[in-house]
């Protein structure tokens, strides 16, 4: 991917992306902002299930390299870590962030001034990881960022439990998305998420995911500019799972799909009333699930 590179949001125009601002304002009123239209006024700071109302919270920020190889580069990716989440999972690895709150308030131009930190010290992109309940803070932190000369690409990293809604309103705006797909068993995703239709949410989020951006583009550096990255966490025990994401994936979102079959998965939180996910997982699952994965072609990249 020769030449210059313009991000989405560049493209669309300030013009348009405030637009987009007031439009995601607007449905905070009665909030469906994700897949869980709670319908609560955000605008008066009521909460729903994610627990966020109003004002932004973050737990961090900084140049990440712990992330894929095409987002990481030599300077990092910019990831912003946001506090309070849609999901309720028996087995998060970040609980204290997204279960307990753990985090400080930020304002929205803050917010802003965060991504040109970050761009400034040389991050090849703003990652924005659990963003799905803060997406019209978002937009409007990008809006005021974008005005004062952000030019690297954005990041949805996202636990999968978007509103499709919510997804086409980012048209224009999200160069990369990174979304989970945890679960293809609605009564895996209700058992250990509290969700009883994350696999429908999810396959109609990343299908319109697929849409805006399509595979996955890295340029002649190796890092990614474009298009749509996939996470699986295989889960100790749950092989027929993963069999049916890979298989969704390959065969409803692209055969050229990357997707990171992630391996590191270990009991933390409330794992342990959820056997087997009161174990890790095992060198012969995870050799198993990339097997699977890569018997359905899909651009595999793992641990």
């Amino acid at each position: 991917m020769g030449g210059k590179f313009t991000p989405a949001y560049f493209k669309t125009g300030l013009g348009a992306l405030r637009r987009k601002v007031r439009e995601a304002y607007r449905r905070l009123k009665h909030c469906h902002i994700c897949a869980r239209h709670c319908g609560v006024n955000r605008l008066l700071n009521e909460k729903g299930e994610c627990r966020a109302g109003r004002e932004v919270f973050i737990s961090g920020y900084g140049p990440h390299f712990g992330e894929e190889a095409p987002l990481v580069g030599e300077h990092g990716s910019g990831t912003i870590f946001f506090t309070f989440c849609n999901l309720k999972c028996v087995f998060c690895q970040n609980y204290e962030i997204s279960w307990l709150g753990e985090g400080r308030r930020v304002s929205i131009r803050e917010l802003a001034r965060i991504m040109l930190r970050l761009a400034s010290m040389g991050c090849h992109n703003i990652n924005l990881v659990s963003p799905s309940h803060y997406v019209p803070q978002i937009l409007a932190a990008l809006w005021f960022a974008a005005r004062d000369g952000l030019h690297i690409p954005i990041v949805y990293n996202t636990g999968g439990y978007d509103a499709l809604a919510t997804i086409k309103l980012l048209d224009g705006v999200i160069d990369i998305y990174m979304p989970d797909l945890k679960y293809m068993d609605p009564a895996l995703g209700l058992k250990l998420s509290g969700i009883p239709d994350y696999p429908e949410a999810a396959a109609k989020a990343l299908k319109e995911m697929q849409r805006q951006v399509g595979d996955l583009v890295i340029d002649q550096d190796g890092i990614a500019r474009r298009g749509l990255l996939v996470r699986h966490l295989v889960l100790p025990g749950h092989l027929d799972n993963t069999e049916k994401v890979v298989k969704f994936l390959a065969r409803e979102i692209s055969p050229n799909c990357f997707v990171n079959v992630m391996g590191q998965y270990y009991p933390v939180y409330e794992a342990d009333k959820y056997p087997p996910l009161n174990r890790r997982l095992t060198a012969a699952e995870y050799r198993e699930a990339i097997k699977i994965a890569r018997q359905q072609g899909l651009r595999v990249y793992h641990d």
